[in-house]
């Protein structure tokens, strides 16, 4: 049987702060964030907004997306606007891609 696995990055809506994640349901993931910033959680996504998922890579093991998380939260803000403008240059909205 053949597992997904995702590592994601969501932004808030002026891109300014960003947030990384590891889920094996992104769809779930991304509805837990919203939720958390519409009832002010106190969680990190939540708090900040980070609602818009501007970036995502999907793995076959949970090993490889929990070292590719732990990978790209070690790496400057440099390097991740690098990547995300490589693979979403715009950086729109990929919400709708997913749902």
């Amino acid at each position: 049987m053949l597992h997904k696995y995702f590592v994601y990055i969501t932004a808030n809506l002026y891109r300014t702060t960003l947030y990384i994640g590891f889920t094996n349901n992104i769809q779930r993931r991304l509805s837990q964030h919203y939720f958390d910033s519409q009832n002010a959680k106190k969680s990190f996504a939540g708090k900040y907004g980070c609602v818009y998922l501007v970036y995502y890579e999907s793995f076959e093991y949970p090993k490889e997306g929990i070292a590719r998380e732990k990978q790209l939260k070690g790496w400057r803000r440099e390097k991740k606007n690098k990547l995300i403008a490589d693979f979403n240059p715009t950086w729109e909205n990929l919400n709708t891609q997913i749902f």
